[in-house]
């Protein structure tokens, strides 16, 4: 009843919880049949996960496009398809003029991770955004998602965009940083240094090729990030002064 494209990290995360309640077909471009067996999916051809009811694209913001102009054919005039990329407004566009006209597209960013949700789906967010989807199937849609215990955000992809780019993207880039300027435990510490190793563990868990997505394709994000750079500068001059 359901195809997942792509079991990486989150496509992994994916498919264990929707085989506790549907049939799932994986796709992956290496073999992955194990794996996938053992989050109690099935590993299946491209052309078998596109022609389930519900096609979830789990790949990379990089690698996106060229997928959607590979399963346009391939799809069921009446399927709906998910993507969870962590931006919106690119990724939208892509689904609206990629895909044929008789599929149903549903924006999606599912606002935790496989470290976050490995145990629980409960109180996570999760983002929607209905670009072109009949009321009857989004609303069963929702409606599960709910039975999860997630909390639903309904916006636009372009207000995702710029609100996640602060909430996501720099929170990331300043994990980065702190990474690259070797951030470690110490013995004498406080809770805000503590937090903010917090946040370095989380970024490092997550591929560099996220990292890159998130920023690349985010219309908000180099904004975001010269507004942060120009108050840490700010701050640097008043403490010469």
């Amino acid at each position: 009843m359901i195809g997942i494209i792509g079991f990486g990290r989150f496509g992994k995360l994916t498919a264990g919880y929707l085989a506790e309640d549907f049939e799932v077909y994986v796709f992956n471009r290496t073999n992955k049949s194990a794996e996938i067996k053992k989050a109690g999916a099935r590993s299946a051809s491209l052309k078998t996960v596109c022609r389930q009811k519900i096609v979830v694209l789990c790949v990379p913001i990089s690698t996106f496009k060229e997928v959607l102009v590979e399963i346009g054919p391939l799809l069921n005039k009446d399927s709906v398809v998910v993507d969870v990329c962590s931006v919106k407004v690119y990724p939208t566009e892509w689904m609206k003029t990629s895909l044929p006209e008789t599929v149903s597209i549903l924006a999606t960013h599912p606002i935790f991770g496989p470290d976050s949700a490995s145990d629980s789906l409960k109180g996570r967010k999760i983002f929607l955004s209905p670009i072109r989807i009949s009321k009857q199937p989004y609303q069963k849609i929702k409606t599960y998602l709910a039975s999860k215990e997630l909390v639903l955000i309904e916006s636009t992809p372009e207000d995702h965009d710029e609100q996640i780019a602060v909430s996501l993207s720099l929170t990331h880039y300043i994990g980065r940083a702190l990474s690259e300027f070797g951030a470690a435990p110490l013995g004498i510490d406080s809770e805000g240094y503590k937090r903010l190793l917090h946040i370095l563990e989380v970024v490092e868990n997550d591929t560099w090729q996220l990292f890159y997505d998130m920023h690349r394709y985010n219309p908000y994000a180099q904004k975001k990030r010269t507004a942060f750079l120009q108050a840490l500068q700010k701050i640097e001059e008043q403490i010469e002064s």
